[in-house]
């Protein structure tokens, strides 16, 4: 799973106060995946360190995050299809360099914008509520088809 922070987390654009504030739906949503790998997409990740991005999820989702994925800037070989649609692009490049072969993932992102359109990867959250309870329920049931 690629995780984006700001509008999935936490609504977009909310008080600092309130960030964080969807963790619990995302480790409901995650529960009976004992499989499962997340992967920080989120600009978070260009300016602060792993560690630090790890700290602000609850323990039974930080241990599962593998990595970030790299900046856009750094990626190569990637099909030109993919190319004009940044997060996406980063994702395919994450799994490529880690991942090889055929592996089912998802991102959870609320930018629709940043993924080809009728991207099956997507899984698109309001970025006005963030990952809220219907959400959540959505997303299990996504990570149970997985």
């Amino acid at each position: 799973m690629f995780l984006d922070f700001d509008g999935v987390l936490h609504p977009e654009f909310c008080h600092e106060s309130r960030h964080f504030e969807c963790n619990d739906h995302l480790l409901d949503a995650c529960r009976g995946r004992d499989d499962l790998e997340i992967v920080i997409s989120s600009t978070w990740r260009n300016n602060m360190a792993l560690s630090a991005l790890k700290v602000r999820l609850p323990e039974a989702l930080a241990r599962r995050v593998v990595g970030v994925t790299a900046p856009y800037a750094t990626l190569q070989d990637l099909p030109a299809k993919v190319m004009p649609f940044e997060r996406e692009a980063e994702c395919l490049g994450w799994m490529r360099a880690n991942r090889p072969g055929h592996i089912a993932w998802v991102a959870v992102d609320d930018r629709a914008w940043l993924f080809r359109p009728f991207c099956v990867e997507l899984f698109l959250v309001s970025g006005k509520t963030g990952l809220n309870a219907e959400a959540g329920g959505k997303l299990f049931e996504r990570l149970q088809r997985l």
